[in-house]
């Protein structure tokens, strides 16, 4: 675990709380890091959830209908052949 500040605000914050006895110092550090990576991981978590909501806003995702098919069955038991398949879905395939 890296015992090192990496935002200007918080490194203030300790430059201006340092005491001079290396426990207290120690501990304002480690209460300093330990704050800093919450408040980091928010930022980054509220970014990307906006960045999500513009993207979904700006690019609409349209609810495409499945194809249904059925087929008689060519089987000893009569089966019908059933399939579910997106629309965009190709079954062919070309061998080159």
């Amino acid at each position: 675990m890296v015992k090192e500040l990496r935002l200007n605000e918080f490194k203030a914050l300790y430059k201006t709380w340092k005491t001079g006895v290396p426990p207290l110092d120690h501990l304002l550090l480690s209460f300093l890091v330990w704050i800093e990576g919450k408040l980091i991981d928010q930022r980054v978590k509220t970014e990307v959830d906006e960045a999500i909501k513009e993207w979904e806003t700006l690019h609409p995702v349209e609810p495409v209908s499945p194809v249904y098919t059925e087929s008689p069955g060519d089987n000893a038991l009569g089966f019908s052949k059933i399939g579910l398949t997106a629309s965009w879905y190709d079954d062919t395939y070309d061998e080159k």
